[in-house]
C-alpha cells in the first residue's frame, strides 16, 4: 500500500454497538434505478451498513474491494451511504460492490446524525463521511461498529468477518 500521511481525527460521539440505529429517508441506488427509502424498510435482517467518503476516493474504492473479497453481500444485505450522487453511485456500482446499494446524502445529514462528518481540510462547506461501518440485526440493534479515528483507516475485515458469523450463527 502507498504511503500516506496519517492525520488524527477528532473525537466523536458516534453510534455505538447496543444503541439501535436512527432511521433516514434518502434516495437508495442499485445498479439499476434509484428510489426514496428508509433503513428501517430496507433491514430486514442482517445488514453491514457501510459509510465511505465520496465515490472515486481510494477509500471507497479499497472499502467496495473489501466488500467483494470477503463475499458480504452474499451472506447479509450490505448498504453503503455517503455524500455523493446518485450518478456517480450508479457509475461505482457499475464496477465493483455485486449486490451492494448505496444511499445518497449530498446534504450530510445522515452523516451528521451517525457522528461520522468529517470537515475536508481546506475546502469551506464541503464534508464527507469518515469511514465507519455497522452491523445491524433486523430491528436495527448495532451489533458491530467501527469508527476510523485516522485518515485514512481502514476497518479490520477479519474482525467484520468474526461479528457476522456471530449474527449468522
Amino acid at each position: 500500500m502507498p504511503d500516506f500521511d496519517v492525520v488524527s481525527l477528532p473525537e466523536t460521539d458516534h453510534v455505538a454497538e447496543g444503541d439501535t440505529a436512527p432511521d433516514f429517508t434518502r434516495p437508495l441506488v442499485d445498479a439499476e434505478y434509484w428510489e426514496d427509502r428508509s433503513l428501517d424498510s430496507v433491514v430486514d435482517g442482517p445488514t453491514l451498513l457501510v459509510f465511505h467518503p465520496m465515490d472515486g476516493a481510494f477509500q471507497a474504492t479499497y472499502l467496495y474491494n473489501t466488500v467483494d473479497e470477503h463475499g458480504w453481500a452474499d451472506d447479509l444485505d450490505v448498504v453503503g451511504l455517503s455524500v455523493s450522487t446518485p450518478y456517480a453511485h450508479k457509475r461505482l456500482l457499475g464496477e465493483r460492490a455485486d449486490g451492494v446499494r448505496i444511499f445518497s446524502d449530498p446534504g450530510a445529514g445522515v452523516i451528521e446524525e451517525y457522528g461520522l462528518a468529517h470537515d475536508i481540510d481546506g475546502m469551506t462547506g464541503i464534508t464527507e463521511t469518515r469511514p465507519a461501518v455497522f452491523l445491524l440485526d433486523g430491528d436495527r440493534s448495532v451489533e458491530y461498529a467501527w469508527v476510523a479515528s485516522d485518515h485514512p483507516e481502514f476497518p479490520d475485515a477479519e474482525a467484520i468477518d468474526a461479528a457476522v458469523d456471530d449474527l449468522l450463527d
